[in-house]
Formats: C-alpha cells, structure tokens, sequence
C-alpha cells in the first residue's frame, strides 16, 4: 500500500511540469534561444546570410563607442524617452482627475482618449504624414489660414523639426495608458479622505498632494516602469514617419540596429545595439520590480 501511494505520488509530481512543459518549450524556442543566440552574434563579425562567422570579442561594443550614429541615436533615445514619458504622464494624470469628477459623457470621453493608443501604427503614421505634409498637410493649411503662413515648413523633412514632429503623434498614442490607470488608482481612493480634509478646512490643492498624490504612487510606478521601458525601445512610430530622417535627425536605437542586421548585413554589430537596448530596459525594470516586492512585503 506504502509502495502503491508513494508511486501515485511520484506520478502526480509530474503532472504540473507535463502541462507547463507546451508553453515552456514554446518559450525557450522563440524567446529564450533567440535571446542567447543573439547575444553570441554580438560578439562575432556575421553578416547575417553566411554559414560561417569570424569571433571578435568585445570589437562590436567598442566601434558602437566611436560610431557617431550611435552616439547621435543614443541621444535621440534620450530626448525621446524624456519628452514621451513625461508629457503622457502628465496630460494622462491631468485627464484622469477631469474624468474622475462631475463629467457628462465620461464613457465616451475615456473611449476617446484611449483610442489612440489601440490603433495600428502603420495608420497613425500614415495618418500623421498626410497631417504633416509641407504642401497640403492640415498643419500647414491651418497655419496658412489662420495667417501664419510663415511658419508652415517641411515638419518631417528638416533636422530642426523632424524629431519633435514625430514625438507629438507619440504623445497622442501614449496619454490614453497612464489616464486609464490613473483613473483607476483615483477611484479607489476611499472618498473619506477628501471629506475629512474638506471639513479640516484643507483646499483643493492640498487635497491632491496630501491625498491623491500619495495614493496613487503604486500607479505612478507601472506607468513611470511600462513607459521608460516602451520609450527607449522605440521603433515603429519612427520608421514608419521617417525612416530615421532626414539623415541621422530621428534615428534611435531601435532602427540603427535594425538598418544594420537588415540592410548593411552587419548582423553581428546589430545585435550588439539590441544587447544594449535589452540591458538598458531591463535596468530602468529594476527599481520597479524592487519598489513592488517592498510593497507586497508591507
């Protein structure tokens, strides 16, 4: 009998690992391995086509060092990553306290404002393209009507404003995430709170930083975490609008990787970029996986 539990036992250990083993190996064939192979990639002179491969250490990293493209979209990705987290976090926030009060058509206001955000990004650039084309654009069109004429300009094709012109598009695509949570977060706040503060005497000022900011850091942290790691990995707004023009004025590190694997064949110091870029979102991650295992500590 001993024997006869003992197996049914051994058996039943099984069980969990024989239903997780589909999705595991899933895993590891599309995720896991293709991460390692690119590390090893990174570390060889390949152009990506041919059966053979020349070994070069750290040479990949080191040329990125002197690579004036690097240096110029690692900037990019800066600026990018600044303007796109703070902006959205912000007009999210803003939003979210203007739907959290007496609003007529909340439902419809918060489909509107998230739309954006779902749509494919292949129509938002083309979409955005059309508004910024230098000769029948609306962009152009409203500022020659409204006789400003002189400011219309090739948004999308100069230096000076290529960048900027497409982080607004970017803007419109990000506030609808951070407003959701934000008003999510805003809803749970016990209603208590403002009334206490109100019958204190406390304004409407002093209720948002002493209530409303403090109760909505768990928020801030998904937004601030999702949104660092979204914005410097950018990629598609990008190359769908400019192709990382004019020249190096919108190329980031995302579409220098990819310019390298895909049309340089230069497999090898591409997938050294993506090695970077994978290290540099899995540390801005790290605060935010620490902030949350003190928080479910608590």
């Amino acid at each position: 009998m001993a024997t006869t539990a003992t197996a049914r036992r051994g058996r039943g250990g099984f069980t969990p690992w024989l239903f997780a083993l589909p999705a595991l190996l899933v895993y590891i064939a599309f995720l896991v391995y293709p991460a390692f192979s690119s590390l090893f990639f990174s570390f060889t002179d390949w152009d990506g086509l041919s059966p053979g491969y020349e070994v070069v250490g750290l040479d990949n990293y080191r040329a990125m060092l002197s690579d004036d493209v690097v240096v110029k979209a690692a900037l990019n990705n800066l600026i990018w990553t600044v303007v796109t987290i703070v902006v959205p976090i912000v007009l999210g926030l803003a939003l979210a306290v203007a739907l959290d009060g007496k609003v007529r058509g909340k439902p419809v206001l918060r489909m509107l404002f998230y739309t954006p955000g779902v749509l494919p990004l292949v129509s938002v650039a083309s979409i955005w393209g059309w508004l910024y084309n230098p000769d029948y654009g609306a962009v152009n069109e409203f500022l020659r009507t409204v006789g400003l004429g002189g400011l219309a300009q090739p948004w999308l094709g100069q230096d000076s404003t290529a960048l900027a012109a497409v982080m607004v598009p970017a803007v419109w695509l990000r506030t609808g995430f951070p407003m959701l949570l934000y008003l999510a977060a805003l809803q749970s706040i016990p209603r208590e709170q403002y009334e206490a503060a109100t019958v204190d005497g406390a304004t409407r000022a002093q209720r948002f930083w002493r209530i409303t900011m403090p109760n909505l850091r768990p928020a801030h942290y998904i937004v601030l975490a999702l949104s660092l790691i979204d914005s410097f990995k950018v990629f598609d707004l990008i190359y769908a609008t400019t192709y990382g023009g004019p020249g190096t004025a919108t190329q980031v590190m995302g579409t220098w990787m990819y310019f390298n694997v895909f049309q340089y064949y230069q497999a090898g110091y591409g997938t050294a970029i993506a090695v970077v870029i994978t290290l540099v979102a899995v540390a801005v991650s790290i605060p935010y996986v620490l902030s949350q295992t003190r928080e479910s500590d608590r």
